[in-house]
């Protein structure tokens, strides 16, 4: 099964974000401008989450995933601010393949049975912020890091899983924007309990942390803050892993 490469894209008001540890937040460019060149380059799916919605009960990101949806043609998976059967539609219509939701099944579980009941398991997303605690463990947060939920990051991946979530989105708070290599040991703990795909993400800076990422059980690995500055390219990526013998999809470039 070929690994897959995806792009993350934070989005606030409409501007490509990133920060370090879901803080610090740093313009970045244009967030539809900016997957259509990682459409090009061959990501193999887009991810944008709206790093303010929850705050606001709301997505915002119909616009850009609109556009987005008529010129790249790979799964595009958003979340942030969804809390209902009417916010996933709305996003499905405008060429969404995926919803990625946290605070809404952190307060409200059945939300995942809800959304693959209707839309089936294969465009439900549980996204979890996990942050290590001192004492051993990481713990389920949200709103971006800020919120506790004295969720145990492992029984509510095994919980999200039964309640038919398709796929576990894994992000390290500790990691995230450090380019310093990925949360091996969260990967491990999440990718042994669960039998569904799951993608991690924070702190990938390059194919070696990608390849460290996979080892540890991934089935797919996002990138965003090393793709932002132009520091990697999917074309480099690929290249890279296939060289280490990881299996990735091949890709012909856009003619653009």
């Amino acid at each position: 099964m070929n690994i897959r490469l995806i792009a993350r894209l934070d989005v606030k008001l409409q501007h490509l974000i990133k920060g370090v540890q879901m803080e610090g937040w740093r313009k970045m460019g244009n967030p539809a401008e900016r997957a259509k060149l990682y459409y090009q380059q061959g990501a193999d799916e887009l991810l944008y989450m709206d790093v303010v919605a929850s705050l606001y009960e709301r997505n915002n990101l119909s616009d850009i995933v609109r556009e987005v949806a008529q010129e790249a043609f790979v799964p595009i998976t958003v979340g942030g601010g969804i809390g209902d059967l009417k916010s996933v539609k709305q996003l499905l219509d405008v060429g969404a393949d995926k919803v990625a939701i946290n605070t809404a099944a952190t307060k409200r579980p059945d939300i995942l049975r809800e959304i693959s009941d209707t839309y089936g398991s294969q465009a439900t997303v549980l996204s979890i912020e996990a942050k290590r605690l001192p004492q051993g463990g990481w713990e389920a947060m949200t709103d971006n890091g800020r919120n506790h939920t004295e969720r145990d990051v492992i029984a509510w991946a095994v919980e999200g899983a039964r309640l038919g979530a398709g796929e576990i989105f894994i992000t390290s708070i500790d990691r995230d924007g450090t380019m310093k290599g990925m949360d091996l040991d969260l990967i491990a703990a999440v990718t042994r309990e669960v039998d569904i795909p799951v993608i991690a993400s924070g702190g990938a800076a390059g194919s070696a942390h990608v390849a460290e990422a996979v080892g540890a059980g991934a089935t797919a690995v996002s990138l965003a803050k090393a793709l932002h500055t132009d520091a990697v390219t999917f074309g480099g990526l690929r290249e890279d892993l296939a060289r280490a013998a990881i299996p990735v999809r091949a890709h012909k470039p856009e003619m653009v």
